[in-house]
């Protein structure tokens, strides 16, 4: 498949290798004392590198006809471009007026640094609740990510739909493994739906709002100074 493979190979090509936070401070030192703007920018890059990991490995196994070990990667890939589809919408409400900056601050530290075993101390979003967020801009995902969670999970797919047949009449089951005859055709459009909301939220919507919020935490510094110390 040409297209998923020349499209893997220009994103590594693009892959970020490090940000300087002196240098952002440098060109608008009271938009990047708040932290938050330099955890969005390293967020952002950190699901880039880790996307186009997954589906690199994805695309491999599927090329070796390792159907179900693909299809779990690029679900993982799935929730990672949620993570950065979440943080935009986050970023634009407060771009909007709806959140409260200092909530979206702590949310930034959850989604960057959120873990469930305790390994940090800040517990990270339910993913399938975050996907629902995202879901409202991408229709569809939900029920796309619920599908690929069939199979990464030891459900009836996962199991015996994907490795076995019965024979009824004879009262026989027959084990084999079935995943590349029952899936493998969807493997270029899922890819086709990563891409695209990836390099949307990635290219488009990041970069644009990163800007206005740059303006908008300049126009409002004195406001967010006087209540940071306030319960969100």
């Amino acid at each position: 498949m040409p297209e998923i493979e020349q499209t893997l190979r220009r994103w590594k090509e693009s892959l970020c290798e490090s940000v300087s936070l002196g240098g952002h401070f440098a060109r608008n030192p009271t938009a990047h004392k708040w932290k938050a703007t330099y955890r969005s920018l390293v967020l952002r890059e950190t699901v880039f590198w880790r996307t186009h990991d997954l589906l690199t490995q994805a695309h491999l196994l599927y090329e070796a006809k390792h159907i179900l070990g693909s299809r779990i990667l690029i679900r993982g890939a799935i929730e990672s471009v949620a993570t950065l589809i979440r943080l935009n919408q986050l970023t634009a409400q407060v771009l909007e007026g709806t959140l409260n900056f200092h909530y979206f601050d702590d949310e930034t530290r959850r989604l960057m640094l959120g873990s469930r075993d305790g390994s940090t101390k800040h517990t990270v979003r339910n993913i399938t609740t975050v996907i629902g967020h995202c879901d409202k801009k991408y229709k569809g995902l939900s029920s796309v990510y619920a599908t690929l969670s069939e199979c990464a999970h030891p459900n009836y797919e996962g199991v015996c739909f994907g490795y076995s047949d019965i024979d009824h009449e004879r009262h026989e089951t027959h084990f084999s493994n079935k995943w590349e005859a029952m899936r493998a055709d969807q493997h270029e459009s899922l890819f086709k739906l990563v891409f695209l909301a990836f390099e949307t939220e990635y290219n488009d919507v990041w970069a644009v709002q990163d800007e206005n919020l740059e303006t908008w935490l300049s126009e409002n510094d004195a406001m967010l100074e006087a209540t940071k110390d306030e319960d969100v």
